[in-house]
């Protein structure tokens, strides 16, 4: 970020978040620079990304499709009621996987949406490069240096009035956030670990500490927001953190996820400006032992929906402006390996959470898996560009347009995953 655009800004919205006011004086300097004020409610999107290539197949699987049942005798589940643990029938079609129960009640209130058959056109079975393509949203652009979140805060039509616009909950910036425009990534909110990174300028002026950036401005008034806020955020570090008790008795899993959603929600409800966050989930790799009904792989999906599902409670009157969306690089093959595991395969499914969000439906294609109806005789066929969706949640959510900057080179229509009006 350009440190007069901090100083306007960032340091307004920082002073705020610290002492959970906004002084008079303070308010004065935002009205003067017409700044998107710290106090004003943003839209949200909080993406996830699944790393390791989950099997959609297993997540919400097509238990109907007989094809399916011969390929996987040791994986395959049904919603027989005969089973310990049956699949969670959604349609008559497709079933949750058991151990996603948290997500049923948000499905049936038409909160949650499913979008199978999703990926990317880019054949690679690659983790690193299909990583990369989804984050930069260029399929067949290897060396793109922005990445599509990064994008879209450009596009989101103000500049940043807080450096809290865009944060990664991780240890370092995701591609999804490399580019010219602030993003952060902060590890955990008690320690306040923050690596900004965007482009060259910023870069080194982050190399410098906020206090000698304040020190540098010519406003006196400034001057004293910018200590101020400096010391807020020791203030953040030592006492929204520690003390932070979620609405409603959410249950936040203990997990790098569980906990990464849950500083999400604090930085929302502290009105700090953020619009888009960042979380990760690891372990989607299951190549050996994947499990049915129990296993890791049962295991990384309870934690995947008890963790949204949480984050979602906790949010409460929060909810409208939020919507949270998850992304894999790719999905596992259609048959079992020998290790009783899948292997890289093409086709996933993602999950779409929010009350503008078309709920209540598996939307996509899944054709009969059949091995003549297969990508390469193997796999789920992807029917659904990945750009295809995020470029409508972006624009139904976030009221951004210029697709030809999002995503260039596509020209895709839109699925119909979030509601019109």
């Amino acid at each position: 970020m350009k440190r007069r655009a901090f100083l306007k800004s960032g340091a307004l919205a920082m002073f705020v978040a610290g002492l959970g006011g906004v002084p008079n004086f303070l308010a004065q300097a935002a009205g003067s620079r017409k700044l998107l004020l710290p106090y004003k409610r943003n839209k949200i999107l909080v993406c996830i990304f699944q790393r390791g290539a989950m099997d959609g197949l297993m997540a919400v699987t097509p238990f109907t499709d007989d094809y399916l049942k011969k390929a996987r005798p040791s994986l395959f589940l049904s919603p027989a009621k005969s089973e310990a643990k049956p699949l969670l029938d959604l349609d008559g079609k497709f079933g949750l996987h058991p151990s996603m129960q948290p997500f049923e009640r948000l499905f049936r209130e038409n909160r949650l949406a499913i979008v199978h058959g999703m990926g990317s056109p880019n054949p690679t079975r690659s983790h690193f490069d299909a990583q990369d393509y989804m984050e930069t949203g260029t399929p067949f652009r290897k060396g793109t240096s922005s990445g599509w979140l990064n994008r879209a805060v450009g596009l989101l039509g103000h500049e940043a009035a807080t450096p809290f616009q865009a944060i990664s909950l991780t240890s370092a910036l995701p591609k999804a956030f490399y580019g010219d425009h602030s993003a952060v990534a902060i590890s955990n909110l008690q320690d306040f670990a923050i690596q900004p990174r965007g482009s060259q300028l910023g870069a080194m002026e982050a190399a410098k500490s906020f206090e000698e950036l304040y020190d540098q401005t010519s406003s006196s008034l400034l001057n004293k927001t910018g200590k101020d806020s400096f010391e807020a955020m020791k203030m953040l570090k030592s006492v929204d953190t520690q003390n932070y008790k979620p609405a409603n008795n959410a249950a936040y899993p203990n997990s790098p996820l569980g906990n990464s959603l849950k500083q999400i929600a604090q930085l929302i409800k502290m009105d700090v400006g953020l619009e888009i966050a960042f979380a990760e989930s690891g372990g989607w790799d299951t190549h050996y032992n994947q499990g049915a009904a129990q296993g890791p792989f049962a295991r990384n999906v309870q934690d995947l929906s008890q963790s949204m599902t949480a984050f979602w409670t906790d949010l409460d009157a929060y909810q409208d402006e939020v919507d949270v969306m998850t992304m894999t690089e790719f999905g596992r093959t259609v048959k079992q390996n020998g290790s009783n595991g899948t292997d890289h395969g093409r086709g996933s499914c993602m999950f779409l959470l929010g009350n503008n969000v078309n709920g209540g439906l598996v939307h996509g294609n899944v054709p009969n898996l059949a091995p003549e109806n297969l990508e390469d005789g193997r796999d789920l066929p992807v029917t659904t560009d990945f750009r295809s969706i995020f470029s409508e949640v972006a624009g139904r959510h976030l009221n951004i347009t210029n697709r030809n900057v999002l995503f260039p080179d596509y020209e895709g229509a839109p699925l119909g995953v979030m509601r019109k009006g």
